[in-house]
């Protein structure tokens, strides 16, 4: 069986808006699909993506909860809702994690739900090959 995943924001609307992804995380999306591990969303995303567009940094076709609903509503694809645990446990990660909070979150989430996160921020796949959350580029 496949690994299930966690989306980072940017490779969410990445696959969403069809650019440009490595092969193998396109490869590891089709795999958590065909095999019913599923792709998860944070809903941290959701909020990251509503900043992006007040600032204008990324376009897509709706607000960002619509953009949110869409991408979740896919099947095999997941909405994972931000936990008092998930975002305590952002705080208390190990050994010098990425210092944005969104990806502290992101991270905790990966850990806490046994997912894999696919991400092509730097300083989340070193924090990976230092061994403190299972990731793959994207």
């Amino acid at each position: 069986m496949s690994d299930a995943l966690l989306l980072d924001t940017h490779a969410a609307i990445w696959l969403s808006t069809g650019a440009q992804v490595r092969e193998a995380a396109r490869k590891a999306v089709r795999d958590a699909v065909g095999s019913g591990a599923g792709v998860h969303v944070s809903t941290i995303s959701a909020w990251e993506v509503a900043l992006l567009l007040q600032r204008g940094r990324v376009r897509i076709a709706g607000s960002a909860i619509t953009w949110f609903r869409r991408l979740t509503g896919l099947p095999a694809f997941r909405a994972v809702e931000l936990s008092a645990d998930i975002l305590v446990a952002s705080v208390a990660l190990p050994n010098g994690p990425p210092s944005d909070p969104a990806d502290r979150i992101l991270i905790a989430t990966a850990r806490a739900c046994s997912l894999v996160l696919l991400t092509r921020d730097r300083s989340i796949l070193r924090y990976g090959d230092d061994g403190h959350v299972r990731t793959i580029a994207c």
